[in-house]
């Protein structure tokens, strides 16, 4: 299992909670983006830089994830896509998605997109707060004990 983090969006806060998790579990943990990203020196961290573009990261990682590995994204279309590919996708807020939530998730995204476009305001998501970076570190946490106990089966 490996974790693939679509980067470019990705909050730093997050990514210091995915290093640390990287080194304490010893998990290949892939950052992916458009933009040159600092990581940490470890044997557990890597980044890929992807060329400029729309989605271009997101295409990358939805080619290389294999099942089982979990991808850290705010993006609901790749996270749909993970789903489909066996793969499990948590957002920074801490919400895993699963088959059960994710057509809901896709569906509201598609509707809200739908309002911008008709020149509604919609406005962005709230900044990430304190519970929600305790959230993510939880969720991550629970999902990596589970996932590394069945691996040791």
């Amino acid at each position: 299992m490996k974790i693939w983090v679509d980067a470019d969006a990705c909050p730093n806060v997050i990514k210091d909670i995915l290093f640390r998790a990287a080194q304490r579990v010893r998990i290949s943990t892939i950052l992916v983006a458009n933009q040159l990203i600092k990581t940490p020196p470890s044997r557990y961290i890597s980044k890929v830089q992807v060329r400029a573009g729309f989605d271009e990261a997101d295409k990358y990682i939805a080619e290389a994830i294999e099942q089982g590995d979990l991808v850290i994204t705010a993006d609901i279309p790749l996270a749909s896509q993970v789903i489909d590919k066996g793969g499990h996708a948590l957002n920074p807020r801490g919400e895993l998605y699963s088959r059960d939530n994710i057509r809901q998730r896709l569906s509201l995204r598609n509707f809200m997109e739908e309002l911008r476009s008709s020149g509604v305001n919609t406005g962005g998501p709230p900044s990430l707060s304190q519970s929600d970076r305790q959230a993510f570190a939880n969720e991550l946490d629970r999902f990596l004990t589970r996932s590394l106990k069945v691996e040791l089966e």
